[in-house]
């Protein structure tokens, strides 16, 4: 009887089991990376499991019918997928995850997952976690993505990707929307605290997530700005899952690079997790006696002691060994009449540069409402600096007449050191009220800008004196110089004897100088003079949503103190006040396309080195704007694909320009009014997921509209403002081939257009405008990855900016760069 039963047992359990099925699954991210650790729940069961290393997951012997799966992971938004499951079939899904748009905080901390030319976030418009489609306001972007299959290695190379951004010199020198923004003397963002550059050399991109600029004045928020935009540059921030790579490149111009990006887990419970950005880069460079060698070393820890802290170390360290590059200088008004590989410098010149920034940030959730956020960047700087340059002018003979093909040199060394310090506290809050929705933001930050006593800087110019010294050229006393006999083309004459040796463009005499052998002055009025200033601003913003309608409500109060005579006994407090409102509003008219609408104040106190030099024509009253802006933003393709269109008018009034003084140098025009008025359309995203694309477009008419009381400066009315062209735009995408013949292999293919535009304020130098193509091709094998990158496949000579025909920065010719990159 015993056998009965047992094989009647047996017989039901396989006909149970026979009735079963199987689901399998694989979770990924938008871009198609695996996502590990995402959860996934049978709805109305306990049944969950996680997924694997590599995105996996499985469940067995589940009854055939329809189950609902809820998959959730840190910093994704959770999705539902329904799947049927056969009896005695195994079911099969293939699930994607988006980033969560709002867990920004813990998004921007933790680091970006997607992998995409697309980003959905961004912390610098509104400090809360809001989607850019929300924000009434222009962000553009570049991900590191998108450098990455582009090559690109410094911050002015990425900005070719984003509408109305070109550059004003290859420094780290830009103009957004016609208003000229650089990291010398302009506020930048690090990961949305106030730092500053070096000027001299643009910034490297191998240790950031994305360079972005939100448009328009961010005073509101940020204090003192430019009023075209404001650049951020966001580092990559440590992940919880294991990730390393290595890549070498090697190109033309003898470039060398090595890049390494390690991130991942310091203990098992993932409370400490670490990235490490390494860089060494030694390339020349397409001009004459031009090099750059850097070493980058970019830390950074975070940890998690609670589920709602979070505590965050980054530093990034850069060492620079360089020659300072003050452009090519051409014959008369005749662009051609010397090579683009023409520079002014001695065999001997030489620019080191130290930079540091140390970024200290908390951030903790009282409940799920309301979170503190605390943070601290501390900014260094110190230069060593020798080097031969242009005097902005060409030599002269007896007569006081210029030789065109001579170019009056001068020499500086300069040493100096510059901090910087921005402690930021604010305080986010969300709350419901009815049928409305509440986002507030409250914050306090101090700034302050010191360079201290000790920096100096020593200059050679002008023509030696018979009786000793040197002194600028004055032709109704040639008794008083020395003179000697110069010879071209068969002439010989007499010119007075200069302090440098002259550079002659038909000789292109690069040669080891003696700087010893120069007369110097000191020099006290300029970036080497002691100076200090602070700023003090509280701020307060409201997001609110009523349905369809999002308002934005900010006002942000300033107090900035300069320290006129720093260190000296007259020392005495400059102090100016500024009250910057902001008010925008977003209307979603379908669920793709939102239209929005802002209008904010922006400020710029004058540079206390200016207000302080009694020959620039001094003292000049404060920097003021206005922005007013309308628009539209658009996703597409479920997401992959995002457009903003963007209308625009700017004003500003009292900036200053050289006045472009032979006698004078540093003698400065304050111009009553400016205006920008223009459009711009950017397009960013994956058509399908395999097919990434970037569209670009801008139109901007910048000019002078108000050039003050003077007679003389009326001719400037309506001229187009320097390195501001009113055209330009770019194309970028990448392919990369499914069909298994192709399986790894992709392509990419791009360029940019620049209009004409003018080199100062006259509209008698202009460069000409340009187009550039690129191409790259890229194959894949497991973990390796072979790229190469072809940059202006026609060999087109181009200008990218200038001060004038003496001091003008040339593009690169046709130039390759391969790269191979190792993923583990």
């Amino acid at each position: 009887m015993k056998y009965f039963f047992t094989a009647c047992l047996l017989c039901c359990c396989t006909l149970l089991l026979a009735q079963t099925g199987t689901l399998t699954g694989h979770v990924a991210d938008e871009s198609g990376k695996a996502v590990e650790s995402a959860h996934v729940q049978i709805g109305g069961t306990d049944k969950g499991t996680a997924t694997s290393a590599t995105g996996d997951f499985q469940f067995s012997n589940l009854q055939p019918g329809s189950y609902q799966l809820v998959v959730t992971g840190v910093g994704y938004q959770s999705i539902k997928h329904t799947v049927t499951v056969s009896e005695n079939k195994e079911a099969t899904v293939k699930l994607f995850l988006r980033e969560s748009m709002q867990q920004l905080q813990t998004v921007e901390i933790f680091g970006r997952k997607e992998t995409l030319y697309k980003n959905d976030v961004s912390f610098i418009a509104s400090k809360t976690a809001t989607p850019l489609k929300d924000i009434p306001q222009s962000i553009a972007y570049v991900t590191k993505e998108v450098m990455s299959d582009q090559g690109v290695y410094s911050i002015g190379e990425a900005t070719k990707n984003m509408s109305g951004v070109n550059q004003f010199t290859s420094y780290d020198d830009l103009t957004i929307r016609g208003f000229r923004m650089n990291g010398g003397s302009t506020t930048q963002l690090f990961n949305g605290l106030r730092t500053f550059t070096g000027f001299w050399k643009q910034s490297p991109v191998n240790y950031l997530e994305r360079v972005e600029v939100i448009k328009g004045a961010a005073s509101a928020l940020y204090g003192n700005s430019s009023p075209g935009g404001t650049i951020n540059r966001v580092t990559k921030k440590p992940l919880a899952t294991p990730q390393k790579s290595l890549q070498f490149s090697t190109g033309s111009f003898n470039t060398t690079r090595l890049l390494a990006d390690f991130t991942g887990p310091m203990n098992d419970a993932k409370t400490l997790l670490y990235r490490l950005n390494l860089g060494y880069v030694d390339a020349q460079s397409f001009r004459n006696l031009q090099f750059d060698k850097n070493l980058i070393v970019a830390p950074s820890v975070s940890f998690l002691p609670s589920e709602r802290t979070r505590i965050n170390v980054d530093l990034v360290y850069n060492k620079s060994n360089s020659r300072l590059d003050r452009g090519q200088s051409v014959r008369g008004n005749d662009l051609y009449s010397s090579s683009i590989a023409t520079a002014l410098n001695a065999v001997n010149d030489y620019l080191k540069q130290d930079t540091y920034l140390i970024t200290t940030s908390i951030n903790h959730q009282f409940s799920p409402r309301t979170s503190i956020n605390l943070a601290h960047l501390r900014t260094g700087y110190s230069e060593d600096l020798l080097e031969h340059r242009s005097s902005n002018v060409n030599a002269v003979d007896s007569a006081g007449k210029a030789i065109d093909n001579l170019v009056a040199r001068q020499v500086f060394v300069r040493q100096t050191k510059s901090f910087m310090d921005n402690l930021s506290v604010f305080l986010n809050h969300t709350a419901t009220l009815g049928r409305t929705e509440h986002k507030l933001v409250v914050g306090y930050d101090y700034i302050q800008s010191s360079t201290p006593k000790g920096a100096g800087q020593q200059t050679a110019s002008g023509y030696l004196l018979k009786s000793g010294g040197a002194a600028a050229y004055n032709a109704k006393r040639p008794d008083l110089y020395q003179f000697y006999t110069y010879t071209n083309n068969g002439i010989s004459r007499s010119i007075p004897r200069p302090n440098v040796p002259s550079y002659d463009l038909t000789l292109q005499n690069n040669i080891l100088e003696d700087p010893t052998k120069y007369t110097y002055a000191a020099v006290t009025n300029n970036s080497t003079s002691a100076s200090f200033y602070s700023l003090h601003g509280i701020y307060a913003q409201e997001q609110l949503k009523i349905n369809r309608l999002q308002l934005l409500l900010g006002l942000r109060i300033d107090t900035y103190i300069d320290r006129k005579g720093y260190t000296t006994p007259s020392e005495t407090n400059v102090m100016q006040h500024a009250v910057l409102p902001r008010i925008g509003a977003v209307y979603t008219l379908t669920p793709n396309i939102n239209a929005y609408g802002t209008y904010t104040k922006g400020y710029n106190p004058q540079d206390a080195t200016t207000q302080s030099d009694p020959l620039s024509g001094g003292p000049f009253d404060p920097i003021r704007s206005s922005l007013a802006e309308v628009g539209l933003k658009a996703e597409w393709l479920d997401g992959r694909l995002v457009a903003n269109l963007a209308l625009y008018n700017i004003t500003q009034s009292n900036t200053l320009y050289s006045a472009n003084a032979t006698d004078n140098p540093n003698l400065l025009l304050q111009i009553g009014k400016e205006q920008a008025r223009g459009i711009e359309f950017d397009m960013t995203g994956s058509i399908r997921p395999n097919w990434n694309l970037i569209v670009t477009y801008s139109y901007n008419d910048a000019k002078i509209i108000d050039a003050g009381t003077r007679a003389a400066d009326q001719a400037l009315v309506n001229l187009q403002k320097p390195n501001a062209p009113k055209h330009q735009g770019s194309l970028w995408t990448k392919y990369v081939f499914t069909a298994p013949a192709l399986k790894g292999f992709g392509i990419g293919f791009g360029g940019n257009f620049v209009d004409q535009r003018n080199l100062s304020l006259n509209n008698t130098q202009t460069i000409p405008a340009y187009t550039l193509l690129n191409a790259a091709a890229y194959y894949r094998i497991d973990k390796f990855q072979l790229q190469l990158n072809v940059n202006n496949l026609t060999n087109t000579t181009y200008w990218v900016g200038g001060y004038d025909y003496l001091r003008l920065f040339p593009g690169a010719p046709r130039n390759l760069l391969t790269t191979v990159s190792y993923t583990f």
